[in-house]
């Protein structure tokens, strides 16, 4: 509830201080006196565009009892203020705000019925609307509700995780091609640690094979004389062993040299030689035979990995298939309660319209795809035209009649403020808007400007704006001064005795 308004330099205002009761506070005044500006004032404090503001502007109110905010510390009772120098700058218990943070914290609390404004007929406020009664009444349908949005939110995120991995299917493609390609190469020439080695000696030995035979042909001539070399040492009495015993080691040393050759004879020089060139790239590659070999081990369970993503990605699709069966279901549950619901409301806003002189409101049912709440998509036809049809006062007063008829599910805690909701209407449709007005003030605080007498006799707090050449003023009436001024609305600056009459018959 907002207690207190004080201003500063607005327009024509000079500075006003109100301060407000629960229920119906109507501004009223001649044409031109300044009610929209200070109304204005209002909006401007909670976020919402409006022409011209105040130098400065305070609103005192009470926090509603659900209001939270983790970036401002908010009191009980909540000072919003609005400074304009060379910029218009907002402050929320004196602490900066963005306009923008202001009108989304207070959007649920405040609004603002305009005859510009033709939105609330949206097809997720009627939803919401319908659920909101069905929630206050009927604990099947809520734990329907409950059900559903559990199981939708996940369903939500796991179409998410599939869309990601269909959004990763080509690149995954190539990764799994590379992978592949990474392990087959090595596996293909299947290095052994510490080969490379090996072929480096056998090259090595096969670029001198000719020159060792030539020279192994040539030392053969050695063993020719031993003989001779023994028969002197024995000729000398000195002991040949030591030369017998290297005599035998170069015998074994030369026919290993033989069986060597004969071998680097019979092997594939180019196929050695490709081989050495396999393993010097993989070497180069990989830094290692041991790093190739641990590479094609990690490529491998890289490649085990991938096979677990499609798995995920089958399962993924079958749990999707099934739980959208499942959940079009509970919408299905969902809907049927709704539609009688909507009947039920159908018949109480009848009575409301017909004091209105509108035709009876029907609610549209279609389906669409499953989302948050369900599959609803809600429309509304008042008779046979859609309200986009209707003028923006008979746009509001339906919206109206609706508020009216859904009033025992509201909290009690918003601010309602309505712009000539009243205007170009008959004396009956007059008498049906102040009806529910007032019924709407019983929990909302209404801040409403009207032309009409009937509005203005059954509110809380009556306030006439009043203009003096170029100065507005402001002033809360009493129970004189508020028949007087509602004599003004029926007949006039010179009311006659029987409007006086009238009016004090209206707020008897």
């Amino acid at each position: 509830m907002i207690e207190r308004l004080y201003l500063r330099e607005l327009v024509t205002f000079d500075e006003v201080e109100l301060e407000f009761d629960a229920g119906l506070v109507v501004f009223s005044g001649p044409s031109g006196a300044g009610k929209s500006v200070l109304m204005s004032a209002i909006l401007s404090s909670f976020g919402h565009t409006t022409q011209g503001a105040a130098t400065l502007c305070e609103v005192s109110l009470q926090k509603p009892q659900t209001l939270q905010s983790d970036l401002y510390a908010l009191e009980d009772e909540l000072t919003v203020k609005t400074l304009k120098k060379e910029k218009l700058r907002y402050l929320i218990e004196g602490q900066n705000i963005s306009k923008k943070a202001l009108h989304e914290m207070f959007a649920p609390y405040v609004q603002y019925l305009s005859v510009r404004d033709k939105s609330g007929f949206e097809s997720d406020t009627l939803i919401k609307m319908l659920d909101i009664s069905l929630l206050a009444k009927n604990k099947s349908f809520k734990k329907l509700v409950k059900e559903y949005s559990k199981r939708y939110k996940n369903y939500k995120m796991k179409v998410q995780e599939l869309a990601k991995i269909k959004e990763d299917e080509a690149k995954l493609a190539e990764l799994i091609e590379f992978a592949t390609y990474e392990v087959e190469k090595i596996e293909k020439i299947n290095p052994l640690v510490e080969e490379d080695e090996e072929l480096i000696q056998v090259k090595k030995q096969l670029s001198r094979i000719d020159k060792i035979k030539a020279s192994l042909s040539t030392a053969m001539d050695i063993f020719a004389a031993e003989s001779a070399v023994e028969e002197v040492y024995k000729l000398l009495d000195k002991d040949a062993s030591l030369f017998m015993d290297a005599m035998n080691q170069v015998r074994a040393d030369f026919e290993e040299t033989e069986h060597l050759a004969a071998e680097l004879e019979e092997m594939d020089v180019e196929e050695i030689l490709n081989r050495l060139s396999d393993i010097t790239a993989l070497q180069q590659r990989y830094g290692s035979i041991e790093e190739a070999l641990a590479y094609k081990e990690a490529k491998k369970k890289e490649l085990a990995g991938y096979e677990n993503i499609a798995q995920d990605k089958s399962m993924l699709e079958s749990f999707l298939s099934m739980e959208y069966t499942e959940l079009s279901t509970l919408a299905r549950q969902i809907s049927k309660v709704r539609k009688e619901e909507a009947k039920t409301l159908e018949i109480v806003l009848e009575r409301y319209l017909r004091t209105l002189k509108l035709p009876a409101l029907h609610f549209v049912f279609e389906m669409k795809t499953l989302g948050e709440n369900g599959s609803d998509m809600l429309d509304v036809k008042l008779g046979t035209s859609s309200t986009t049809t209707l003028s923006g006062g008979e746009f509001n007063r339906v919206r109206l009649a609706l508020m009216a008829s859904t009033i025992s599910e509201q909290k009690g805690e918003g601010v309602l403020i309505l712009d000539e909701i009243d205007a170009n209407v008959s004396g009956d449709e007059s008498i049906a808007i102040a009806q529910m007005i007032e019924k709407l003030s019983t929990v909302y605080q209404i801040f409403a400007i009207s032309h009409q007498p009937h509005l203005s006799a059954v509110a809380q707090q009556h306030i006439v704006v009043t203009k003096a050449g170029s100065k507005s003023e402001v002033v809360v009436l009493g129970d004189e001064g508020r028949i007087a001024e509602i004599s003004r609305i029926i007949a006039g600056e010179n009311p006659t005795d029987e409007a006086i009459e009238f009016a004090k018959k209206l707020r008897a």
